[in-house]
């Protein structure tokens, strides 16, 4: 099996435990030399943290694991395109590349609403895969979102309230 799958099965796993706390089905896994060093999955709500995404929680995971916040020539693996926030922090934590799953046209900052990792003023660079198990992905946080409408809806994302 290609190792981009592989890793991206492992964020999926990742993803339903987001899903089974209520969350929004999104993870993520950090890899650094071909071993999982960091996992995470969305946990907003149960952490009463905004920055809880799996993103964040798969690096600060890794981050304590090396001993070290800069994962230099580490690859995540995340279910969704992340958001301006999970792309701040993936520069400061120096990842090597980026692989994800679906498109997040509202939010993504990777290439849907913008491309933060592009920024000129930025000290680090990253490689972006896109596109690995797309549908798979896709389908988890579409399902949920389909379910928690009740099957039904305007198609538009509902918004947590605190």
């Amino acid at each position: 099996m290609d190792p981009h799958e592989l890793f991206m099965r492992e964020a999926l796993a990742q993803a339903r435990l987001a899903a089974a706390a209520g969350e929004v089905p999104v993870g993520a896994v950090l890899v650094i030399d071909g071993q999982i060093t960091g996992a995470g999955f969305n946990q907003p709500i149960g952490s009463h943290d905004p920055t809880a995404h799996a993103e964040i929680v798969a690096i600060r995971a890794a981050a304590a694991r090396a001993g070290n916040y800069r994962l230099t020539g580490s690859t995540l693996y995340v279910t969704v395109e992340p958001c301006l926030m999970c792309v701040g922090a993936l520069v400061h934590a120096r990842v090597g590349t980026l692989v994800f799953g679906a498109l997040e046209p509202r939010t993504g900052a990777i290439v849907s609403s913008v491309r933060a990792h592009e920024s000129p003023g930025l000290n680090h660079t990253f490689d972006v895969v896109q596109g690995v198990l797309a549908d798979e992905c896709r389908e988890i946080i579409q399902g949920f979102f389909k379910e928690r409408r009740g099957g039904g809806g305007s198609g538009q994302l509902p918004v947590a309230s605190g």
